[in-house]
């Protein structure tokens, strides 16, 4: 690496704001989201093969775990917020110290989730109506992803950091491991190859299980060795700070409650309300699912590359820089997710066939698919400014929309579609799902276009630090 001159002229050549530029950071974080996509696509198809009950069961029970989970994740991605921003001032030791009270506080929040769920797992579907063969499935998997999720706090945390960092090379490498491990383990278990017993749903928990512990040993290696532990000094900030821990939680908590009423509404109310109308429209429900990870994944992974180069940005005190990002990430999503819609609707029916060769399934799932063709270019608009108003802070608004768009639209559409056009069956949830998306797109979209986000200063209790140069944009 050249000396600090060297880097300063480099830095004047190249346009942080092109389209290039920001393809080139958030490429690997693309992948990663992508070959996670590739994984669970491939996880589904594997137990669709067992029979429509267990097609039923996976995604629901999926869904459930993910909900105690999706608030953690959310307070997660302020890691992300406070390492970017702590790289562009310059603060190097803080950025690793921020990742180690992330662990501390997952590790605490994942064993108290363990503790309440693996007892609560059979009633928790009971009471959302699903057939007694359904539960028994979804019981088992849900518990092995519990103990799945404990792991992942190293994986998830380690991710944020070096996203923070403008380092996503490493996490796609950690994540291509642990797919690759996920899917041989899954063939193998679910199946019973290699003189393996085969295990079903089981199965898949298990391979999931062993895949991300890959992950998770991966990510703190990397992160605990190298020119990574030499630049930000990992191994010497374990120490807890109560102070930084409050940090993450002010604004990590609106996101990571905004995040978790969000999925217990389109977990709870969609697999609870289209339960009702049986396994074959969870199997359906499950379908469309699995192909809507192909349309917002990958979006997701702009999104928290976003996160990271806005709060990189604002750190080194350059906010008109942020709205010129996420314009360029923002053409790039809606041309996506647009063409994915089209797609969506012209195959529909093809691509229902590919998931089940029941007619029941595929007649309600060509119907939901229609619902998700509608919203793809929506859900584009909400992912790509929910990243850029996380990178500056704004996570308090992000939750409220969230929560208000999950329990009014989706949670109490939901229940009226039910109550008023049953005839409709299971697309009338996800019609409500569809007005949800729509109406939590354009209400982010207000608020970057306030530019109320600028006025937010996280560090304003701190001296402002040198800006740092982006030592390693891109490895």
């Amino acid at each position: 690496m050249g000396d600090k001159s060297d880097l300063l002229q480099e830095n004047l050549i190249v346009d942080e704001t092109s389209l290039k530029y920001m393809l080139k950071l958030a490429a690997p974080m693309v992948a990663t989201n992508i070959s996670f996509t590739i994984m669970q696509f491939v996880d589904r198809f594997m137990v669709s093969r067992l029979g429509t009950t267990a097609l039923a069961a996976i995604l629901p029970a999926s869904f459930i775990s993910f909900i105690p989970a999706s608030f953690l994740l959310g307070v997660m991605t302020s890691v992300n917020t406070f390492v970017s921003q702590g790289f562009g001032r310059g603060d190097k030791e803080d950025c690793s110290n921020y990742c180690w009270q992330m662990i501390y506080i997952g590790l605490a929040y994942f064993l108290a989730v363990l503790a309440i769920m693996w007892p609560a797992a059979p009633w928790i579907f009971r009471t959302l109506g699903h057939q007694a063969e359904v539960v028994s499935m979804e019981v088992v998997y849900l518990r092995i992803i519990l103990y799945a999720q404990v792991a992942g706090v190293f994986i998830w945390s380690s991710s944020q950091f070096f996203m923070g960092i403008h380092r996503p090379i490493i996490t796609l490498y950690a994540s291509l491991c642990m797919q690759v491990v996920n899917v041989m383990a899954n063939y193998v278990l679910i199946f019973g190859k290699l003189g393996f017993p085969a295990m079903g749903i089981a199965g898949a928990g298990w391979g999931t299980f062993i895949g991300i512990v890959v992950g998770a040993v991966i990510g703190v290696t990397l992160f605990l060795s190298g020119d990574i532990n030499s630049t930000f000094k990992c191994r010497r900030t374990t120490n807890l700070d109560f102070a930084k821990m409050g940090d993450l939680l002010k604004v990590g908590f609106p996101s990571g409650f905004g995040f978790m009423v969000s999925m217990t509404f389109w977990g709870v109310i969609l697999f609870g309300l289209v339960g009702r109308f049986g396994k074959e429209a969870l199997a359906a429900t499950s379908a469309v699912f699995s192909c809507m990870n192909v349309s917002f994944m990958p979006i997701v992974g702009i999104g928290t590359t976003l996160t990271a180069a806005v709060g990189n940005s604002i750190g080194r005190g350059r906010k008109e820089m942020a709205i010129k990002q996420t314009r360029v990430c923002l053409r790039v999503g809606l041309f996506y997710m647009g063409l994915v819609g089209l797609c969506f609707f012209v195959f529909r029916e093809g691509l229902m066939a590919f998931w089940s060769s029941d007619d029941k399934v595929i007649e309600s799932g060509v119907r939901i698919l229609i619902c998700a063709a509608i919203f793809q270019v929506f859900d584009a608009a909400s992912i790509i400014y929910s990243g850029s108003l996380r990178g500056a802070g704004d996570t308090v608004w992000l939750a409220a929309i969230s929560a208000l768009g999950a329990s009014l639209i989706l949670g109490l559409g939901g229940f009226v579609m039910i109550r008023f056009f049953p005839e409709l069956g299971a697309l009338g949830p996800w019609i409500a799902a569809t007005a949800n998306v729509i109406a939590v797109g354009l209400a982010n979209r207000w608020r970057f276009k306030s530019k109320r986000w600028m006025e937010i200063d996280l560090f304003k209790r701190r001296a402002v630090g040198v800006p740092a140069e982006i030592e390693a944009v891109i490895e």
